[in-house]
């Protein structure tokens, strides 16, 4: 406690008194925990029960690649630009949503794959990707 000091000079107290600061925080801290279960009240509800499956639609999707000299596959099969158009358009029409996997040769020009990838955008499908190899760097 901080009453005084025990020289023969009477100077004020320089000393803040801490035993009125901490009554009062262990008084809110007793008030706080008292009315916290208060704040927490829950509305009761009684939701429908129903039972059903999760609709999962498996979207497939195209490898499309170009190799160096033009030519042009369709999942695997070597196809021709007309017949590629056509592949798409069929695809657009049965599910639009289908992933199209965009493959390029390192050596192909940028022409080549721009005129691919806008062919197959003009036919509706708009989910395109370009497939990398990591490993060539």
């Amino acid at each position: 406690m901080a009453l005084g000091t025990l020289g023969s000079t009477a100077r004020p107290m320089t000393e803040i008194n801490m035993i009125p600061l901490i009554d009062v925080m262990l008084v809110l801290l007793v008030i706080f925990i008292i009315t916290a279960p208060l704040f927490t009240h829950a509305v009761k509800l009684e939701l429908p029960q129903a039972a059903s499956q999760p609709n999962i639609s498996q979207i497939g999707h195209i490898e499309v690649a170009v190799q160096r000299d033009g030519q042009l596959y369709w999942n695997g099969q070597p196809v021709t630009a007309s017949e590629l158009e056509r592949h798409a358009a069929q695809i657009a029409a049965d599910a639009p949503m289908t992933e199209i996997h965009l493959k390029g040769d390192d050596a192909v020009p940028y022409g080549e794959m721009a005129r691919t990838l806008s062919m197959l955008a003009r036919q509706g499908l708009s989910r395109i990707g370009f497939v990398t190899d990591p490993g060539n760097d």
